[in-house]
């Protein structure tokens, strides 16, 4: 028998839907899991495709799998006719219904939930009330994760790192502002320099979060001595000691209100610290349902003047 012919006597759909869980997972057992099926189903299909196909799809890379030169091209081709056709259901329904059914799963940052998204949440419940909309607060490496393996459609944040597997378009940007008690001897100082901020304390988010990476990244690329007094996460509680008199800090302008102004020396810093953008977070070749496409157009109606921006693996970083 041709391999052609035993690539059609099995059922091709199956094995590439196990090579693209596999692919994008980098895991055999977290591809079955997805799949709902035993470890065993998933390498038989797996096997049975490099079989037809007379070509190694995937090495071994101590506990992980990595795609082969024929690998990363078979994936390049089968992963947008999987997710099409994981989404014929979904696309019939809503195009049935419209967008009066329906549900929409989205990860981000706490500050971007708090922040960013009421107005957009608040918008699109008006438009589209019978939507399940489902808000997963998430930490960065968290939320890239759920976007591998398809636990949400999309995610919205700031990156300043984009791995190859994911597409991230920036829909809004926010100077870096410094903050200071009223009183504080910085408020009035004209020119700021860096070199200002100096002698005194900082009061920061966790090591671990981006914003401390940046600032510390900053003051390091320009020699300039700083001191942490206080770390701490959450931007309420950060403005709230700050307010205090108990250090100065550094924080994205999308935090900060109106109200704030009444109790906060505030300064841009936008010489010394680059903006942070935030945007939408998809994986490449993903399949976007209805539901997700009418979140993406709200919020940023240019992304779809090409309905297929996501899928074609455009990138705006």
């Amino acid at each position: 028998m041709t391999a052609r012919g035993h690539y059609y006597k099995g059922n091709p759909l199956k094995q590439l839907r196990a090579f693209c869980q596999a692919a994008r997972l980098g895991s055999v057992t977290r591809a079955a899991d997805a799949l709902f099926l035993s470890q065993p189903a998933v390498s038989l299909q797996i096997g049975a495709l490099e079989s037809s196909l007379g070509k190694p799809l995937f090495e071994r890379l101590g506990r992980r799998l990595a795609l082969t030169r024929e690998g990363e091209v078979l994936y390049e081709i089968a992963r947008p006719l999987i997710d099409g056709i994981d989404g014929i259901e979904a696309e019939f329904r809503s195009r049935l219904k419209g967008l009066d059914a329906g549900e929409l799963n989205i990860a981000a940052g706490s500050s971007t939930i708090l922040y960013l998204l009421p107005p957009l949440v608040q918008a699109y419940r008006e438009r589209y009330p019978d939507v399940q909309l489902k808000l997963h607060s998430v930490t960065g490496a968290d939320g890239l994760d759920r976007i591998r393996s398809d636990e949400v459609d999309l995610a919205v944040g700031s990156m300043l790192d984009v791995p190859n597997d994911i597409d991230y378009a920036a829909t809004h940007s926010f100077d870096p502002m410094l903050i200071a008690p009223l009183d504080h001897p910085l408020a009035q100082r004209d020119p700021l320099r860096l070199e200002d901020l100096s002698p005194y304390g900082l009061i920061l988010p966790p090591k671990r979060l981006t914003t401390y990476r940046l600032v510390d990244l900053v003051f390091q690329q320009r020699r300039v001595p700083y001191t942490v007094a206080l770390e701490v996460g959450g931007w309420e509680v950060i403005k709230q000691y700050v307010a205090m008199g108990l250090g100065i800090s550094i924080v994205t302008g999308i935090c900060l209100s109106d109200a704030d102004r009444e109790k906060l020396a505030i300064r841009n810093l936008r010489e010394y610290f680059p903006p942070r953008s935030y945007g939408v977070v998809v994986r490449k070749g993903k399949y976007l349902s209805p539901q997700a496409r009418a979140f993406v157009d709200l919020v940023r109606p240019e992304l779809f003047t090409r309905r297929d921006y996501f899928e074609s693996g455009h990138s705006e970083r």
